[in-house]
């Protein structure tokens, strides 16, 4: 009996242990399994974040290529200068006599047919909840309603301060917000979730509302009609989208003309007013900062307080006929110092010129030093142009002023309209027209800056703007402004919302499914009295419920792959030329470790690449790759898409968001055309920097030819038309002797 037992007990040891044994192999598959997914997940959000990041480094260039173009035009017409004015500048915002056109809005009759939604002024709880049912069932808000409530906001805004100061103690609890970026389910869900503002439900809105999403007018329209509703309540915050030069590029100018085709460019107007004014930060109970981007080793909280923000128009340019004569003077000695320069590359549409300024994303190497970083977006550097010229033309602004004031023309406005090639001195009577180069640099440091895990304070070279701040910036602001820590917005986090620098920064994105569906949460965070964050997360889609993990993660990968796809495609030719370079023995193979050092100096994303090279890669042999065959067969992935010649769609590809946004900034009144005269100005701007002499009736010539409708006009669809067969006939030809060849 006792031998039974102890046989028994030894089959139960030996079961326990293969039990043990089982477990402990489950666990390691599963671990295994788990990192491997985690491993594809972030290299998937790599891809998505290096992709956005470039699109702003594009934006920026070009926009830094415009301007470069208007500081060193000089027009020969009145008709020329107004074009500028309009197109290039920051244009200078209505003023009051344009503010009340442009609030012209009881003129504007609504149709007995309209069924949408009615507001009337001073707005009341019921207005603004109206406004949100209607467009959850997908109803479009009149015109004339829209630039009343903006006319209302803007009055409301400019009795604001730049940084709003908060208090727990008349609010059960303050609810922080991050970027929306026109997604309005998401904020639909945030008040169904969190409740509707009112006085006991106080809400920060923390910038980015605009852009990217289809509902950015939608969502505007809410938050201005809270904001209306509980002015003591209801807090918004500026981001670096709330800005008309961004809006050109990502959307938001689109949505408004496709939406309001009749008066969209009234309400575009209106809208720059708006954003000017918006505040910079707020401060809770003032021991936390909430603002959109972050913080520099430059930020001070003083001086952002009483700068004048509406003056910050846009912060892609910055400019003062001030600086400008001190930038000259700085280039002048630059030049005797220096016998070569660098360059910064002339966008792809254009041939190389020796005459355009070094890069202006940072400071020079003398200042980045001694500042510890760059905190600007690109900042155009004049060439010595000579004094004779520049008199003439602030005669002629002279001239152009003293002939409006006798036509009647209220001085303030014309004041405030003063061309860009008019000095200061031709305004000393009012106020200054920009802000000044420290104040400018404060609020792009605010709206652009991200947070590093490393000390210091370096450029966002990135973004093309703001700057990258370590652990040891925000302590000494903290310590500096007796802060507890600061919340901001401006990346998109994969959970919502990530603490960093010793869980004193908070970053909150409240825009889910930002890249794809299932690619993020949203967050959002709410402070008691106490200020400890109680954070939110979400899920806006439902089909992202009922995807396992492994499903979500395969689903958001292959959106991630097909984008990347496009970029390597986008830039087949350049590929092809780096590849030749490793492949010394021109035998048409290179290395693995060769196609992914290739690619990096192409497309510049700092991406895992070898990480990336199984889902990239898929006809190697032993470690090398037969590159001609690669590039054909991403080609074909491209061109079953598109019926187009392999190279005028890759061409298309590179360059079709530039394109799209050439059209928008020529295109100077919003109204989806280019007219003959508007591409006339531009063509003179284009022929004045390559040095072409090109004739009034030669251009128009060509305009006509890409007038294929002969309307008179020219729409996007024939603008893009006329570069690809521009592109076609330059393939035809001798490369050497076509724009494309100049192409980077």
């Amino acid at each position: 009996m006792g031998s039974g037992t102890s046989t028994q007990h030894h089959f139960a040891f030996q079961n326990a242990e293969k039990a043990f044994k089982a477990a402990a192999l489950i666990q390691r598959w599963y671990r295994r399994y788990m990192a491997r997914l985690e491993m594809r997940r972030r290299c998937t959000w790599s891809i998505f974040q290096s992709i956005e990041y470039a699109g702003q480094q594009d934006q920026v260039k070009l926009h830094d290529f415009f301007t470069y173009l208007v500081d060193h035009f000089t027009p020969s017409s009145h008709s020329e200068r107004d074009f500028l004015n309009r197109m290039f500048t920051e244009e200078r915002v209505p003023q009051d006599s344009q503010l009340e056109e442009c609030g012209d809005y009881e003129s504007i009759e609504v149709p007995a047919s309209y069924t949408g939604p009615r507001l009337s002024f001073p707005l009341l709880p019921d207005h603004a909840t109206a406004l949100v049912e209607a467009f959850r069932l997908k109803q479009q808000l009149h015109a004339r309603y829209v630039l009343n409530l903006l006319y209302e906001t803007k009055k409301h805004l400019v009795q604001l301060p730049n940084i709003i100061r908060v208090s727990t103690c008349y609010n059960e609890e303050i609810t922080v917000c991050g970027d929306l970026h026109g997604q309005l389910d998401d904020l639909i869900f945030i008040f169904y979730k969190n409740g509707l503002p009112s006085p006991e439900r106080a809400y920060v809105f923390n910038g980015d509302f605009v852009d990217r999403g289809q509902d950015s007018v939608e969502i505007l329209m809410v938050l201005f009609a809270f904001m209306l509703v509980y002015p003591k309540e209801f807090h918004l915050n500026r981001g670096n989208h709330e800005d008309h030069m961004v809006n050109l590029r990502y959307g938001f100018t689109k949505e408004v003309m496709h939406k309001y085709k009749i008066h969209g460019k009234k309400i575009l107007r209106t809208l720059r007013d708006v954003f000017r004014w918006l505040p910079l930060a707020t401060l809770v109970d003032e021991k936390v900062l909430i603002l959109h981007g972050g913080v520099s080793d430059t930020t001070d909280l003083e001086l952002l307080a009483k700068l004048d923000r509406h003056k910050v128009v846009s912060t892609l340019r910055y400019k003062t006929r001030k600086e400008s004569e001190k930038e000259k003077q700085a280039e002048e000695k630059r030049k005797d110092n220096q016998t070569s320069t660098a360059e910064i590359p002339t966008p792809w549409f254009l041939p190389q010129s020796r005459s355009l300024p070094s890069s202006p994303l940072r400071l020079s190497s003398d200042k980045a030093h001694k500042a510890g970083r760059s905190s600007s977006i690109p900042i155009s550097v004049p060439l010595d142009r000579k004094e004779l010229s520049r008199q003439v033309r602030r005669s002629v602004d002279l001239e152009l002023e003293q002939c409006r004031l006798q036509a009647g023309l209220a001085e303030v406005r014309e004041k405030k309209e003063l061309s860009p090639f008019t000095s200061e001195m031709d305004s000393e009577a009012g106020e200054l027209l920009e802000p000044t180069q420290e104040e400018w640099r404060q609020v792009v440091d605010i709206l652009w800056s991200d947070p590093m895990l490393q000390e210091g304070c370096k450029a966002n070279t990135v973004r093309g703007g703001g700057c990258y701040f370590g652990p040891d910036v925000t302590e000494q602001l903290l310590q500096k402004y007796n802060l507890q820590f600061l919340i901001r917005s401006h990346e998109c986090k994969p959970e919502g919302y990530e603490f960093c620098h010793n869980r004193k920064v908070l970053t909150i994105f409240s825009a889910s499914n930002y890249y794809e569906i299932g690619s993020n949460r949203g967050a959002y965070v709410k402070l008691g009295p106490a200020l400890m964050p109680h954070i939110v997360q979400y899920q806006t889609n439902k089909a992202t419920h009922t995807l396992t993990m492994r499903q979500r993660i395969s689903r958001v990968e292959e959106s991630a792959l097909r984008a990347l796809r496009e970029k390597l495609f986008a830039h087949s030719s350049d590929l092809l030329g780096e590849f030749k370079k490793h492949d010394v023995d021109k035998t048409g193979l290179i290395s693995l470790s060769d196609w992914a050092a290739a690619v990096e100096c192409v497309l510049r994303l700092g991406l895992p690449w070898r990480v990336l090279r199984p889902q990239l890669v898929n006809n190697s042999t032993d470690n090398v790759l037969d590159y001609k065959s690669w590039l054909e067969d991403l080609a074909k992935k491209q061109l079953s898409r598109e019926n187009i010649q392999s190279s005028l769609l890759e061409t298309l590809y590179r360059n079709r968001y530039d394109l799209e946004t050439i059209f928008r900034i020529i295109d100077s009144d919003h109204s989806g055309f280019i007219s003959l005269d508007e591409f006339r100005q531009t063509w003179k701007l284009f022929s004045s920097h390559m040095n072409v002499d090109v004739t009034d009736d030669c251009i128009y010539d060509l305009a006509r030819s890409i007038d294929f409708n002969k309307d008179g006009q020219i729409d996007i669809n024939e603008f893009l038309e006329a570069f690809r067969l521009v592109e076609q006939s330059c393939s035809e030809g001798d490369a050497a002797d076509c724009p494309a060849s100049h192409k980077h």
